[in-house]
């Protein structure tokens, strides 16, 4: 089993204390090599990789940010060499590629190159620096302030509190369905499962093992809560990501939902909405559910690796190129509020509250577990027919737990 040493309350208090020393900076005098990003397609990424390509602007560079960037990353670093010289990744993506072994460790690279990044940043497995984070991020509540200031309502702290909240703004007329979500079948529909999980206190493994333990009370609830909460959203809910979330949102359609804290700057700015959105859009912290207090949401950090499979001055390019990147030199008025930056020099903005709300509120770093992957997957596949009304939440956990127990099994992770 890898054992992920990030020091996740190390990252948390540089975080809340919104360090401001800045570090020397990067140079930028790539003369050789190649560099090909995949990753994410949020602003925050956006940036980081605008700022990695003007870096390599001497050299053959491109970037594909894609929301599908999880379904080609790995196939895209297998080949040797590799079409990707780096992939943009998060706590649960990089468990995979390592799994297959096409991302490298950065030690060397480190000690020629990344002397000025904090070791905050360096994202430790088995002893290796196996990738350079550079953003913190979280689910946590975004709500409508004039609207909940309609129906005389504060923001909830609950999802019972969401639940009540929507029945009275649908009643009132003022909204038919206020809820919003990143429910899509597959990915998402299963990080809504892993939030609401870990929100009722429930373990997703039998300790010290690999063997799933979710069929039980505490995965009847998280089941039950989610397809409540459907009952207010969108119809087409399982076709919605977070950019179709997020579209719903600046429609005005919506004035609740948990979506990522990566996502509030896009809400909260002038532009894609009327202003009676935007102007009155508050990010707020993490939910609970149930009596547990425990918050509902998971923490993680999205950073970047270097691909195996390429050449010495391809990695070096590369390295050098993401280093500036996400360096302190990137930070600026306009990218400051993109994220929750881990580099130095970053200053906290009024849409990362609801980050440092759900890092205060002591939620759990999503599981970065060589096998989480599995069971994140079963979930994604087997939940839409119990929020449907085809299955019961103990048969979708059952298929659940069967279709993570034969790819576990598969892998080796189970006899």
């Amino acid at each position: 089993m890898n054992v992920f040493k990030i020091a996740t309350l190390g990252t948390a208090t540089a975080v809340l204390m919104g360090t401001t020393a800045m570090a020397d900076g990067h140079a930028c005098a790539i003369t050789e090599g190649r560099v090909n990003i995949v990753g994410n397609e949020f602003p925050a990424i956006q940036s980081v990789a605008a700022a990695a390509l003007a870096c390599a602007s001497g050299i053959d560079a491109e970037a594909n940010l894609t929301a599908d960037h999880q379904k080609i990353n790995l196939a895209g670093m297998s080949g040797n060499p590799a079409e990707y010289t780096s992939a943009i990744v998060a706590n649960s993506s990089i468990v995979a590629l390592i799994n297959e072994d096409v991302v490298r460790p950065l030690d060397d690279l480190v000690a020629m190159y990344g002397a000025d990044i904090p070791s905050h940043q360096l994202i430790t497995i088995d002893g290796q620096v196996m990738a350079v984070a550079f953003m913190a991020n979280a689910q946590h509540l975004i709500y409508r302030s004039d609207v909940l200031a309609q129906v005389g309502m504060d923001a909830p702290t609950s999802y019972e509190g969401v639940l009540e909240a929507a029945e009275v703004i649908r009643a009132a007329g003022i909204m038919d369905n206020p809820v919003g979500g990143a429910y899509a079948a597959g990915w998402n529909l299963a990080e809504e499962f892993v939030n609401m999980y870990l929100g009722t206190g429930g373990d997703f493994f039998e300790a010290g093992t690999a063997n799933v333990s979710i069929n039980n009370e505490d995965g009847v609830e998280a089941l039950e809560m989610m397809k409540a909460l459907t009952a207010y959203m969108n119809p087409d809910y399982l076709t919605h990501d977070s950019n179709a979330t997020s579209a719903e949102w600046e429609a005005g359609n919506v004035a609740l939902m948990n979506l990522w804290g990566s996502r509030s700057g896009v809400l909260m700015d002038d532009e894609g909405s009327e202003m009676v959105v935007y102007s009155n859009t508050v990010a707020g912290g993490p939910l609970t559910v149930g009596d547990s207090g425990n918050a509902a949401s998971t923490l993680w950090w999205d950073g970047w690796t270097v691909a195996k499979n390429i050449s010495d001055a391809d990695a070096e390019a590369t390295f050098q190129a993401m280093a500036y990147a996400t360096s302190p030199a990137l930070l600026n008025e306009e990218t400051m509020s993109q994220a929750v930056w881990l580099m130095n020099g970053f200053e906290a903005q009024p849409v990362n509250e609801g980050v440092l709300a759900t890092v205060a509120a002591g939620a759990s770093p999503y599981p970065m577990l060589p096998f989480m992957g599995l069971l994140h997957t079963a979930a994604g596949d087997n939940i839409a027919d119990f929020l449907q009304g085809n299955e019961s939440a103990e048969q979708a956990l059952a298929d659940i737990e069967a279709a993570y127990t034969a790819a576990a099994t598969e892998q080796g992770f189970l006899q």
